[in-house]
């Protein structure tokens, strides 16, 4: 439903603006999706979909956590292999080797990564002291994925269509031992965490006449935080939680949208849907039967429809002419 809504479905009332009445307008006003997933997901699981959905521009908010945004510009500069979950960690750490699930990644990607964004974070720092840039954490990212110039980066796609990257937790990972090691190499790069919460908020806030859906793949930071961005707006319109968390430890992670919708996260007549299971199995099942089937197929209809109007329009107006011509000659 989210895909398909345009505000064309809902009906103009007496409190319509008067720009949101135009039919062309209506019929292209869509549904704002905020897509959440926590970092396990493009470490080892659904990265290639997420690009997939950012690069044609079918989300238009991403929220993830430090290990969302760092392993994305990793696998552009080096190999994740693949392990098990059963092998001992002592092992793997004397040869230099570190476990994702059943992923290994070598240190050697990480000191890739130090030697990459190093750079970057001297650049961003004279222009904080040069131009008064202030850096919040999805101007950051926005840097990092016009740096990395890679298609097959998820941030890449997301700096190219202007779509925002919020990692509130930015420094609960690599980024943030680098901002750590950079804080004495050459101190005084300030990142705004302030600014990004505005901007969220704002994103939700400002919506209208647009609703708001959420996808949101697993919990902790990112489900929060789309969550409570809609709260701003007195909700969502629409929701899809993928996880495997259950709620009877009392974790945001694990509850259901009906919690959310005690806090005024998703509106009360909405009809969220949680399905429990591992996103890396069911999300790219998800997407073969919502996305990819239903995507554009709505605007693709009414272009047809208009050009088929036009078409009628036109020979209307060329019989009318005809007829014109020959009352002429005969006069």
């Amino acid at each position: 439903m989210q895909i398909n809504w345009r505000l064309e479905d809902d009906s103009i009332t007496e409190k319509t603006d008067p720009e949101h009445r135009d039919p062309a307008f209506r019929a292209s006003c869509r549904t704002k999706i905020y897509l959440g997933y926590t970092s396990n997901l493009i470490s080892a699981g659904v990265r290639e979909q997420i690009r997939w959905l950012v690069q044609n521009k079918m989300v238009d908010v991403l929220v993830t956590t430090a290990g969302g945004i760092e392993e994305d510009f990793i696998k552009c500069m080096g190999h994740t292999y693949m392990g098990d979950f059963q092998l001992k960690g002592k092992e793997l750490r004397s040869k230099g080797l570190n476990r994702i699930g059943n992923m290994l990644v070598p240190n050697s990607n990480y000191c890739l990564f130090e030697d990459w964004i190093m750079p970057l974070l001297d650049d961003m720092l004279t222009e904080q002291r040069e131009q008064g840039t202030v850096w919040t954490p999805s101007k950051v990212i926005a840097r990092l994925g016009q740096a990395i110039n890679r298609p097959d980066s998820v941030y890449y796609w997301a700096w190219k269509h202007n779509i925002p990257v919020f990692c509130p937790a930015i420094t609960d990972g690599s980024i943030g031992d680098m901002l750590f090691f950079h804080s004495y190499k050459n101190p005084g790069l300030i990142v705004d965490v302030v600014g990004d919460i505005r901007a969220i908020n704002d994103s939700a806030m400002r919506a209208a006449p647009r609703r708001t859906g959420m996808i949101i793949l697993g919990g902790g930071v990112p489900k929060h935080h789309i969550n409570n961005a809609n709260l701003m707006r007195n909700g969502a319109d629409f929701a899809v939680y993928l996880n495997t968390a259950q709620e009877f430890d009392g974790s945001d992670s694990g509850a259901r949208p009906d919690e959310a919708i005690s806090w005024g996260k998703i509106k009360p007549d909405a009809q969220p849907v949680k399905v429990c299971g591992d996103a890396t199995i069911l999300f790219p099942l998800l997407l073969s039967q919502t996305f990819v089937k239903n995507w554009g197929k709505r605007d693709a209809a009414a272009a047809a429809a208009g050009t088929q109007q036009g078409q009628q329009q036109q020979q209307q107006q060329q019989q009318q002419q005809g007829e014109q011509a020959t009352a002429d000659e005969t006069s």
